[in-house]
């Protein structure tokens, strides 16, 4: 019988996609990017300042939608 607990796992993306706001460019061809947990990344890629990102493997993958945040709590 297969470890069910380990296919779980499997199905996890290694690194997965998040959304960030960047909030620096240190002029060295990164940037520090902002996550939504408050969290910060300093990742390759370009943008400008206050740019919605996403973000995946260390580096800007593209621009995210600038769309309002809800948290909810259970």
């Amino acid at each position: 019988m297969p470890n069910l607990w380990q296919r779980f796992r499997d199905l996890l993306p290694d690194d997965p996609l998040v959304v960030g706001t960047i909030r620096a460019n240190p002029g060295d061809g990164t940037r520090v990017v902002e996550l939504l947990d408050g969290g910060a990344l300093r990742v390759t890629g370009s943008g400008s300042v206050g740019d919605k990102v996403f973000v995946q493997g260390g580096r800007i993958t593209g621009d995210a939608p600038d769309l309002p945040q809800v948290d909810i709590e259970i």
